[in-house]
């Protein structure tokens, strides 16, 4: 299957929702709580803009799942079963960072991801309309920041850890303090810098930006915590180029999760040294 097709449509689908977005940023936004929407409260919470950033980005991909027999998955609509019969299918998260958006916060994306029935990611696609930054790969084809390849910063001579809240609040925290440690002496650096806050698509944007980094979330048994359209698109990204996200382990992401779309049960860990 060509993927730079598909790659072309999903960014003209990621653009099309980043201008809705970027239509109510600095206005209020009434916020309603998910039934579903697990232990952590910024995955509970929805907006009529994230609905109508689904229904824009459905517009361009419904077709193609006609066209090439794909499946889709997206955040705001009932998983209907069809990942698990199609060869691919499309993993779509219309605004990661609802929470920030309403809060006027810089923090929020749009997300969309192309998978295998295997769970491998072939194509991400992630906008951010507060910058106006389009991050885009294809397997096999090179990763774009905007039309160009991208290019990522030196490195520092130091690691930072890229969090979504302070570690103090993360499950194991004294186990994560060590290990981050335990890289800053194996990597010879000068020492560790923490930057929190930020939903999961961004924050693995994050950790290129300033290598050496890394995002770690243990597994944990709570349910909630990331979902697979929080990690599908980065992981391509990563993947290609040639970067870790992988599960905490340093398996696969089980980015077709029979029994769920939570993430909690493996934990991520994205690496960039």
């Amino acid at each position: 299957m060509n993927l730079l097709p598909l790659k072309e449509t999903a960014t003209e689908a990621a653009l099309a929702a980043g201008r809705i977005i970027k239509s109510y940023m600095n206005t209020p936004i009434d916020v309603k709580a998910k039934p579903d929407g697990g232990s952590n409260y910024a995955s509970q919470v929805v907006t009529k803009v994230d609905k109508e950033c689904e229904d824009e980005i459905l517009s361009h991909l419904l077709p193609t799942c006609e066209v090439y027999d794909l499946a889709l998955l997206t955040e705001e609509t009932e998983d209907d079963g069809s990942r698990f019969e199609k060869d691919y299918f499309w993993c779509v998260d219309p605004i990661d960072g609802t929470l920030a958006l309403s809060r006027n916060i810089p923090d929020f994306s749009v997300s969309i991801a192309l998978v295998s029935r295997e769970g491998t990611p072939v194509i991400g696609v992630i906008y951010d309309p507060s910058t106006e930054n389009l991050y885009h790969a294809a397997k096999g084809h090179g990763v774009f920041e905007n039309d160009k390849r991208w290019k990522l910063p030196e490195p520092n001579d130091y690691l930072t850890h890229i969090s979504d809240k302070p570690l103090t609040k993360t499950p194991r925290p004294d186990e994560l303090m060590k290990h981050l440690h335990h890289k800053v002496g194996k990597l010879n650096l000068t020492g560790l810098r923490v930057q929190q806050g930020g939903g999961s698509v961004l924050n693995a944007i994050k950790v290129l930006q300033h290598a050496p980094a890394n995002m770690i979330k243990h597994p944990k048994k709570e349910v909630g915590g990331g979902s697979l359209w929080d990690f599908a698109a980065s992981a391509c990204i990563f993947h290609e180029l040639g970067f870790r996200a992988t599960n905490f382990k340093g398996d696969p992401l089980d980015l077709n999760r029979k029994d769920s779309t939570f993430m909690h049960h493996e934990g991520v860990y994205y690496e960039c040294v």
